[in-house]
């Protein structure tokens, strides 16, 4: 039986995960792993319902990958995301042709994380 999923993510410079996912996006780290000292990272972050790893590893995924993430109020969540003044985002919602309601974040690597939710002016 199924319970779910858990995306990895390729990080490179674990400074800026963290300014990223935790400080910008509000996940919190859950646990973090490393063979040695020197070694690459391996961490859970999670939000809610939502469980991501990051990784350094080069084998495990490669760089720009996208997540669709739902959303309950995308407005309050895009609001919060930009008061945060974050350097290098300043999310917007897009109205689709296909029903939704989605926002879109880049993170320091090239993957994207789109926030969704169902639009209410559905035809």
């Amino acid at each position: 039986m199924l319970k779910g999923i858990v995306p990895i993510l390729r990080i490179f410079d674990e400074d800026k995960a963290r300014v990223f996912y935790v400080d910008y996006l509000g996940f919190g780290v859950d646990w973090e792993h490393r063979f040695e000292e020197d070694m690459p990272l391996y961490m859970q972050i999670s939000l809610n319902s939502v469980v991501l790893h990051l990784s350094e590893h080069h084998g495990d995924c490669t760089p720009g990958a996208a997540l669709r993430i739902e959303t309950v109020n995308l407005d309050e969540l895009c609001d919060k995301l930009n008061q945060k003044k974050y350097k290098h985002s300043r999310p917007g919602i897009n109205d689709t042709p296909w029903g939704m309601r989605e926002m879109t974040v880049t993170d320091p690597f090239g993957n994207r994380i789109i926030y969704y939710e169902a639009s209410s002016k559905i035809d």
